[in-house]
């Protein structure tokens, strides 16, 4: 009865009045992890990740092959291999070092191996990002796409679409072939006119610009139209160019 009357009592407090219960426990997407049984080193969260990046306060290791890397990687991250165990013992001499790893998302064992091979070595600050590339795309995120990547995927992809985030007067005078011309704010307006492949949203998309910067802003554009496998090139048109791609 005591701890009835004394609930009645907080909930004539109007600060706690206010808020509701499941205010303070419940989370959005971006915050939760994945959360395994018996995992030997803790997970961090899609947000938790990007503050991370944009502080640039802890170097994020992407643990996939240098190919994936290339083909698709998170902005920011650095490659190194699951298996190049030595190099990350390079890398972060004192065991004590913070440090996160990512790899292809929730069934991904890459990172989570690497992981615990450093935590038997003494690291004791290794992190994860466990969700991955795939649900960091999948939440709006872009990624970037490498020089080595861009010539994979002319090579292997053929139904990839390339967009050209240059000026009008650039685009018209030299071009990647077959490529769309798309301006930052456009990408609604792209997805709509049929430059963008609205009704397959999987398609791989590939922006460049004369910057790396102006390509990522488009990117991310296009991203938020739920075109989840996006991304911008890392270089500029004159290196595509000089490449010889096409």
């Amino acid at each position: 009865m005591k701890s009835f009357i004394f609930i009645l009592f907080l909930m004539t407090i109007p600060e706690i009045r206010s808020v509701p219960a499941f205010a303070q426990t419940k989370v959005t997407v971006n915050q939760t992890t994945l959360e395994e049984l018996n995992q030997l080193t803790p997970e961090i969260s899609t947000e938790e990740l990007r503050k991370i990046l944009e502080s640039n306060s802890e170097p994020v290791l992407d643990v996939r092959s240098t190919t994936e890397y290339a083909i698709a990687h998170i902005p920011g991250s650095i490659n190194v291999y699951e298996k190049e165990i030595e190099r990350v013992r390079q890398l972060f001499p004192d065991k004590a070092a913070q440090f996160i790893l990512y790899c292809n998302g929730p069934f991904c064992g890459k990172s989570k191996r690497l992981s615990e091979q450093l935590v038997k070595l003494g690291y004791t600050k290794v992190r994860r990002y466990q969700l991955g590339l795939p649900v960091w795309r999948a939440l709006g995120n872009t990624v970037q796409t490498d020089l080595e990547g861009f010539r994979y995927v002319i090579a292997k992809d053929k139904t990839a679409v390339y967009v050209d985030a240059r000026s009008p007067l650039d685009f018209q005078k030299e071009t990647l072939p077959g490529a769309v011309n798309i301006q930052q704010r456009e990408a609604e307006k792209a997805n709509e006119d049929g430059r963008l492949p609205y009704r397959d949203k999987g398609t791989r998309v590939i922006v460049f610009a004369n910057s790396a910067a102006d390509a990522r802003r488009v990117a991310e554009e296009i991203a938020k139209k739920a075109y989840w496998n996006s991304s911008y090139f890392g270089g500029t048109f004159a290196d595509l160019k000089h490449a010889q791609l096409w």
